[in-house]
């Protein structure tokens, strides 16, 4: 599974160390309006969860990651993000933006913040009524 990350900030770097942990995702892009240096520095030596073991570097656009490019792009406007282009399947939205993530070619959207746009699962309580075409 592919995946894009809006933002890379701390719910960003998490969702991104644990798919260089798996072998079944790969963080494919990601948005954030930081400085490509510093966010790849912050990325590397994260205050939450310690230094990442591996190389990591800002090049060309993009974090990469023990070899593995992650495109950064870095646009105010969501809409304005190509996230198909990019190759990902998902993209996981901690910002609140998950509708215009979709208007931006984003295939499916999952999200850890809370929306307005979007039903709100919970196991146990109302997760059987998911529905597994809904896009958000």
């Amino acid at each position: 599974v592919k995946v894009g990350i809006s933002t890379f900030g701390c719910i960003g770097y998490l969702v991104t160390r644990t798919a260089f942990n798996c072998n079944k995702v790969d963080a494919v892009a990601a948005k954030d309006t930081t400085d490509l240096n510093y966010m790849t520095y912050m990325f590397q030596y994260d205050s939450t969860h310690g230094k990442l073991k591996g190389t990591v570097k800002a090049e060309n656009r993009k974090t990469v990651i023990n070899a593995k490019p992650i495109s950064i792009f870095q646009e105010q406007d969501p809409t304005n993000i190509k996230w198909g282009d990019a190759g990902t399947e998902y993209t996981g939205d901690s910002t609140g933006e998950d509708s215009a993530l979709l208007e931006a070619g984003a295939k499916r959207v999952t999200i850890s913040a809370h929306s307005t746009d979007a039903l709100l699962f919970l196991m146990g309580v109302n997760h059987d009524k998911f529905d597994s075409s809904l896009k958000i």
